[in-house]
């Protein structure tokens, strides 16, 4: 794994490091940057993908994936990424529904950044998508940051999907949440 690139002059003390979270699309440029949280083990987890350990690799999944992507963010802190999040657009019957992912470095873990990445994305998504009636999180039940994470941006859990994805070789149940473009943003 590399060294982390992120210095502590990211974090001011004693200010307000959430009010310089910031979302803006994520370039080739920040390789550095998105290797940090993108070579983790524990934050891919429980992602679909595993663990990058080369950089050749990573900036293909940028060319390929991130930059044609129609909604995919930096979340970035003092314009530093430091970690992604996409909604994807369903088409056809489900063109009322997208869904929300998002990562985060895990030195920023349990200090608010992914909660606010989460309603900057909620204040934008309905109003840049007018089609967009629901945003549909879905979160393994072993997540429990990204399940508060979720529930401090105003999303509601709606229940346990049971043997609902499977993820890296075994069926995981998964909770779902939503937010209605209708429900108040908090």
């Amino acid at each position: 794994m590399e060294q982390n690139p992120f210095t502590p002059d990211l974090l001011k003390e004693g200010g307000d490091e959430l009010s310089d979270i910031s979302l803006r699309p994520l370039d080739l440029s920040d390789i550095d940057d998105f290797m940090v949280w993108a070579t983790d083990a524990e934050v891919a987890r429980f992602c679909t993908w595993e663990p990058y350990t080369n950089k050749e690799d990573a900036l293909n999944y940028i060319k390929n994936y991130v930059l044609p992507h129609p909604w995919f963010k930096a979340v970035c802190l003092n314009n530093r990424p430091i970690g992604a999040v996409s909604v994807t657009k369903n088409s056809g019957c489900d063109i009322c529904r997208g869904e929300l992912g998002y990562v985060l470095a895990s030195q920023y873990w349990g200090k608010g950044f992914a909660t606010k990445a989460v309603k900057l994305v909620a204040k934008t998504i309905f109003i840049e998508w007018p089609h967009l009636e629901r945003l549909e999180a879905l979160v393994d039940v072993q997540n429990g940051g990204s399940q508060r994470v979720l529930e401090k941006a105003g999303f509601e859990r709606e229940g346990v999907l049971r043997r609902y994805y499977m993820l890296k070789g075994k069926s995981r149940d998964m909770v779902m949440f939503s937010l209605l473009s209708t429900d108040p943003q908090i």
